[in-house]
């Protein structure tokens, strides 16, 4: 058991290494304030969890199995970071005009940052699937699969929340150089542009 977690958190830290939405999401919502950040994070993390617990249920076979589900949600997955993208060059846009010591009043609530994590996990059929091919690699032979699998997911989303955190972080210890206005604007406009291209990738592909 001690060699399976080990290899299980070996690859939990290479699933979050890989970059994609929700890091991109998490960065720009800690451009505001690191509150923002973590809750994202939390947010991100609590999907994370819920997409363990299907597959271990066994309902993730049910997407995988109805390709119309499948289409179905990657067509909202794509319109939420397409509409996260949008909303990111709108304040890009504010930014503009906006003093230094707004940073902070130009961050989100902190449910609105929350939701916004879970959104753009929950909206993500890759998750589903990934997770329902990931979790069970790492239930040892004659362990319940359940409770191992659901344990298993919660590991997960506990790992993670430390490991984005230390992007929150690192990015809170650069706010004297992230809160000036011109820089501020340019990150928000990179992460926009890249939520936009996730968006329309997402949405091209079969």
């Amino acid at each position: 058991m001690p060699t399976t977690l080990i290899a299980f958190l070996g690859a939990c830290t290479l699933v979050a290494a890989s970059p994609g939405p929700s890091t991109v999401l998490i960065i720009k919502q800690s451009l505001h304030s690191r509150r923002a950040g973590f809750l994202t994070v939390l947010g991100n993390e609590t999907g994370v969890f819920i997409w363990g617990v299907v597959a271990a249920l066994g309902l993730t076979a049910l997407l995988t199995a109805s390709e119309i589900a499948y289409d179905v949600m990657r067509i909202v997955g794509a319109v939420v970071l397409v509409a996260f993208g949008v909303q990111a060059l709108r304040q890009a846009r504010r930014a503009k005009g906006a003093a230094d010591d707004g940073w902070e009043s130009t961050g989100r609530t902190g449910w609105a940052a929350y939701r916004a994590g879970l959104l753009l996990n929950l909206a993500n059929p890759k998750a589903a699937v990934f997770a329902m091919s990931f979790l069970p690699q790492f239930v040892p032979r004659g362990a319940p699969h359940l409770p191992t699998m659901v344990g298993l997911a919660a590991l997960w989303a506990v790992y993670e929340i430390g490991y984005y955190g230390l992007y929150v972080w690192f990015v809170g210890r650069l706010r004297a150089v992230l809160s000036r206005a011109g820089v501020r604007r340019r990150l928000e406009q990179v992460s926009g542009g890249v939520l936009l291209l996730l968006g329309v990738r997402m949405a091209l592909e079969s």
